[in-house]
């Protein structure tokens, strides 16, 4: 007899609406129910007078607002969150911003849910257990395009105490709406819009260069690369413009939408100790190592069916000078100190090479554009 549970090859799951275009900032007002409200954001919109605008049109008495998010959510300040609302109330959460401000509210949304559940604390430091059954329903409006946030249900979480990195992986994480709106992101940085391009990137790549690829994943993977390949250069020069900006984010929902289904793999991996040792921003963390463990993917020619688009990817990638943007944060000679800490097996392993740790740095070497010149590891 066929076992029913198994008889299948892949899956595919996403329960987000997702509501794009210029102008759809506008229709959260409709999506939100009714009851108290969270608005989560960073500071920075506060004082740009953009918090003040949500609350003139949630209505201040029936909104609290969060905006102490900082870059890398820390599970002792989302535990002092969870204890300062546990008793608000909360029938909806409004989040506004980048990858953390997104991944604070879908974390809040479950810690407020469950109020007698585990702390993060105990969860991540003793091992207790990570079960929640309850859920507020969050309203994602990326202010960045790169984390893919919006239609992902996961979160990672940070232990400055530690230097570890977490994540929360639940289906209850997914948001229940997700609005794309590129005016958005019309005020980014040369280099936030950089960054989370080289987010978005490594999450498309990892996503195709992965042991849990199906059908969709790669198809999806692929329309992120072309997007982000035919709009990066553009937005880089011309960082007004909208069309290119919804490019971007429609490359960031796609790429989110695949490691949704595999989760990422050996560039993440190696990317954790960058950020937690020399703040290296996650955008480049990732995407530093991206060209070069893509020439091992492309000599090796485990994905001969992308291969020539893929070297296509190379060459941009090759483009944007990414070795002079992680020589502000540490050099080879520092980074080669924690090499042991860059395979973590939950995303190494999920990449379609085998990798050791010799691999890793000949990939780290690479990165570094590292020929007689660098020392061995420390």
């Amino acid at each position: 007899m066929v076992d029913r549970v198994r008889a299948y090859r892949w899956f595919h799951h996403n329960p987000v609406q997702v509501y794009a275009g210029a102008g759809a900032f506008r229709q959260f007002c409709q999506l939100v129910p009714e009851g108290r409200s969270l608005f989560v954001t960073s500071g920075g919109f506060t004082t740009r007078g953009l918090t003040e605008k949500i609350l003139a049109q949630l209505g201040a008495d029936d909104t609290i607002v969060h905006d102490r998010v900082r870059p890398n959510p820390d599970l002792d300040d989302l535990d002092d969150a969870t204890a300062e609302y546990r008793d608000a109330k909360i029938a909806s959460i409004l989040a506004l911003g980048g990858g953390s401000v997104l991944d604070t509210a879908k974390i809040l949304s479950v810690t407020l849910a469950n109020r007698t559940r585990s702390s993060l604390a105990e969860i991540f430091r003793q091992g207790r257990n990570r079960k929640w059954p309850e859920k507020i329903p969050v309203i994602a409006l990326p202010t960045t395009a790169g984390t893919g946030a919006e239609v992902t249900s996961f979160a990672t979480v940070w232990d400055r105490i530690g230097k570890q990195k977490f994540s929360l992986d639940n289906s209850q994480l997914f948001p229940r709406y997700a609005l794309l709106d590129p005016c958005l992101t019309l005020t980014l940085s040369y280099r936030e819009t950089l960054y989370g391009a080289l987010d978005t990137m490594s999450h498309a790549l990892e996503s195709l260069w992965n042991r849990k690829r199906t059908p969709v994943s790669q198809a999806l993977a692929v329309q992120s690369l072309r997007h982000v390949n035919d709009a990066l250069r553009d937005v880089l020069e011309e960082p007004g413009s909208v069309n290119k900006r919804a490019q971007m984010q429609y490359a960031s929902m796609l790429a989110g939408l695949a490691i949704n289904q595999t989760r990422t793999a050996i560039a993440h991996s190696m990317s954790y100790p960058l950020t937690t040792y020399f703040d290296v921003p996650h955008g480049l963390a990732c995407g530093f190592s991206l060209s070069s463990i893509l020439r091992l993917v492309n000599a090796l020619g485990v994905l001969p069916e992308s291969g020539p688009f893929l070297r296509t990817i190379e060459e941009l990638l090759d483009s944007l000078g990414l070795e002079d943007e992680m020589s502000g944060y540490a050099s080879y000679e520092e980074v080669s100190g924690v090499i042991d800490r860059m395979y973590t097996p939950a995303r190494a392993g999920n990449f379609i090479v085998d990798i050791d740790r010799n691999g890793i740095e000949s990939i780290l070497k690479e990165s570094f554009r590292c020929r007689s010149s660098c020392r061995g590891t420390a």
